[in-house]
């Protein structure tokens, strides 16, 4: 072939290829979209519309290439009786009269290697409401659960299809839990009932709601003291986030399920918001460009450590034991990935004390009664101490000003 012709030909091929690659952010804004629809009714455990989503999620992991790596094919099923008591665990069985069935989807890709990784997301959601519902209305709405989670659902779906042929010196389980917002029920059960030798895990990512970063790029990274590595790789390939680290691998998503078995964990999340367990958590609000961008920094973490071998597992503090207990609330949503001094104020609740005493959102709360509040866990001392029906000052910084309160609890 002539040089010319050579030169035609490549620039050609080369511009046809990037025709037809797929645009990771569209894929990943596909795939919440589908979740997010009104067609899975809010996706809630056991119902038609989980049914649905874990079929897509089957099928795209098909797609991709994955094996299956349920009991069932890529499903793992599993029966429970929904609890009575808000204190005792749930009560995995079989199939019986007044149990609720769930399915985990599990895909798998084979390197041959001595050690997996674990890399999840739940995918179910609030159906219409219920318990964990923060919508006041009357009126009956879909909670479509658009970042809490087809969110973290996608971007461990676009983390499947980069891991393709990558970074072969670990196998990875991918897995879309279900039963996470009845109690982290999908990874419980997985634990006990592994599909893979866990002993052979090497480490877990978990992403759950990863679709809201905001303009700051501020992203929590949960588990960081789970493993030694762990710090120094995050910062090592961190050039777009403003991370906000937090070693304990306890937490109310699934990453808790696998730390109490002994596996490092890393839990990725972009924060809470107004629309947090309400209808209005829809595909439009998300910030796409930002779920690419924290799955490619998740994949680039991945490749870091590929070659280190099994990481060692390392225990961390258990800041929900070190927690006071409280029987009041401001009725609040706090902004969890604040690193300012004070705790500040991400959501309002209707016809709770903070809205009553003309709290609002993006408020700092500095004093409580007699305590200062610094963080968190100053707060939850502060708060700890006031029963129903009590009086309390708040101080609050609103935008550089100091406004005082009174919170009746």
């Amino acid at each position: 072939m002539k040089t010319r012709q050579f030169l035609f030909f490549l620039a050609a091929f080369t511009f046809f290829s990037c025709q037809n690659k797929p645009n990771d952010q569209s894929s990943i804004k596909n795939d919440v979209i589908f979740l997010a629809d009104d067609a899975l009714e809010g996706r809630q455990t056991g119902t038609e519309g989980e049914k649905k989503a874990a079929e897509y999620i089957a099928d795209r992991m098909k797609e991709m290439g994955l094996s299956p790596k349920g009991t069932n094919g890529f499903y793992q099923e599993f029966s429970f009786l929904p609890k009575t008591d808000p204190h005792k665990e749930v009560e995995f069985t079989k199939n019986q009269d007044g149990t609720i069935t769930g399915r985990n989807v599990i895909g798998y890709i084979d390197n041959s290697a001595t050690n997996t990784i674990v890399i999840g997301a739940h995918y179910d959601h609030l159906g219409y409401g219920g318990e964990g519902s923060l919508y006041r209305d009357s009126i009956k709405a879909i909670h479509n659960g658009a970042d809490d989670n087809a969110s973290g659902t996608a971007v461990m779906l676009d983390l499947a299809r980069k891991l393709r042929n990558k970074n072969i010196h670990n196998n990875y389980l991918f897995m879309a839990f279900s039963g996470e917002e009845m109690g982290l029920l999908g990874s419980n059960y997985f634990v006990k009932n592994p599909t893979i030798d866990t002993k052979a895990t090497n480490y877990m990512i978990n992403m759950d709601m990863v679709g809201r970063l905001k303009q700051d790029s501020t992203l929590a990274v949960y588990g960081t003291g789970t493993s030694p590595m762990f710090k120094q790789v995050l910062k090592a390939h961190n050039n777009k986030f403003k991370l906000i680290e937090n070693e304990s691998g306890l937490g109310p998503s699934d990453y808790t399920s696998f730390y109490l078995a002994d596996i490092p964990v890393l839990h990725f999340f972009t924060g809470q918001h107004s629309d947090y367990h309400k209808p209005s958590d829809d595909s439009d609000k998300l910030n796409y460009e930002g779920m690419e961008k924290i799955s490619s920094y998740i994949f680039d973490v991945i490749t870091d450590l590929d070659d280190n071998g099994k990481l060692a597992f390392r225990r961390t503090k258990n800041e929900s034991e070190s927690a006071p207990r409280f029987k009041v609330g401001l009725g609040v949503i706090p902004d969890y990935l604040y690193d300012g001094k004070g705790m500040r104020i991400d959501g309002i609740s209707e016809g709770k004390p903070a809205q009553k005493a003309g709290l609002q959102k993006g408020d700092v709360v500095i004093q409580l009664g007699d305590s200062i509040v610094t963080d968190m866990m100053s707060y939850m001392r502060a708060l700890s101490v006031f029963d129903k029906g009590d009086k309390a000052k708040v101080t609050i910084d609103r935008k550089g000003k100091k406004v005082r309160a009174e919170i009746q609890f």
